[in-house]
């Protein structure tokens, strides 16, 4: 799979004549073609929920493929949605769009999505280190117990915790998606359901985590999300992608602090310095953070394909 470049013009939004959309969500449209869809990963880049004005060049097709990649590398533990990447094969009416298409949109197959984020992690970062850190603050003693878990009062953020654990999260359609526990998933989809989702979450993150570490990076956690056939759980949307992930640069990782990471943290930084209410409109970015966050995606990918 060659690299990508990031010389061709970015894409915000797609208009795509021959088909309905299915759905426009922060970073992909998605076009309905029958018993198939077509994703296309645009450019866009949301931060604190909000979609700024401002695309990421090249972001789309790193996005596009590294999915692409992970569905092939874990399609022996878990059937996935992805038919193609190849416009050649799209439906014939698509072809005039190649240019627009080739490289940041995947042909796949539809199927009913559970409405469940599937979350693993072998760090404690991000919303997990937030929580713990509140109910640490809130207790004097004891363990304290997040999202059914107990745990040591005496964790550092980023630190590798004793085994990948399954959080999984409502999803939301507009805000943040809200962590739950094992017991409340199961309340709402049923224990059985709940049991298979966390077994396979666990099994597909540990492939991509072992291959992610053989090139140098810490998948740090990641989310799935499954549709059914039939009774058959399918991996569906997006797969290990620096937008659904936290990838670390391995000889970099130090336990104790916030890491440097191949995603939009850049930028997020960034919008937190300017006073920024998180309300649109977000702030403009500047030609070097585009750059900067291009140039971050972009190694993701070259470090993982080759």
């Amino acid at each position: 799979m060659e690299l990508i470049t990031l010389k061709c013009p970015p894409v915000w939004r797609t208009e795509i004549a021959e088909y309905p959309l299915y759905a426009r969500g922060k970073v992909r449209d998605v076009y309905d073609l029958g018993d198939r869809l077509l994703i296309i990963a645009t450019d866009r880049l949301s931060a604190f929920d909000v979609v700024l004005d401002d695309p990421i060049p090249g972001k789309g097709e790193v996005l596009n493929r590294l999915s692409a990649f992970w569905f092939s590398l874990t399609a022996d533990l878990a059937p996935n949605h992805f038919v193609t990447m190849d416009v050649d094969k799209y439906p014939d009416n698509l072809h005039r769009h190649r240019s627009l298409l080739g490289g940041r949109s995947m042909l796949v197959r539809k199927f009913g999505r559970i409405d469940i984020e599937c979350v693993a992690r072998a760090y404690i970062s991000g919303s997990l280190w937030k929580e713990y850190s509140a109910q640490r603050a809130g207790t004097s003693s004891g363990p304290v117990r997040v999202l059914g878990f107990d745990w040591p009062r005496d964790l550092a953020q980023s630190q590798r915790l004793p085994e990948v654990i399954f959080t999984p999260a409502t999803k939301a359609v507009a805000g943040h998606d809200e962590n739950i526990s094992f017991e409340q998933l199961s309340s709402l989809v049923g224990r059985d359901l709940a049991s298979r989702l966390r077994e396979l979450t666990i099994d597909v993150f540990d492939r991509c985590a072992r291959y992610a570490e053989s090139r140098g990076i810490i998948l740090a956690d990641t989310k799935f999300e499954f549709g059914l056939d039939g009774d058959r759980l399918v991996l569906i949307d997006e797969l290990c992608s620096p937008d659904s992930s936290r990838f670390w640069p391995k000889d970099k990782y130090q336990p104790g602090r916030a890491q440097e990471s191949f995603d939009k943290q850049g930028v997020r930084d960034w919008l937190e310095s300017t006073g920024w209410n998180k309300t649109p409109p977000a702030p403009r970015l500047s030609k070097e953070i585009i750059a900067a966050t291009s140039a971050r995606y972009a190694e993701a990918l070259q470090r993982l394909v080759k």
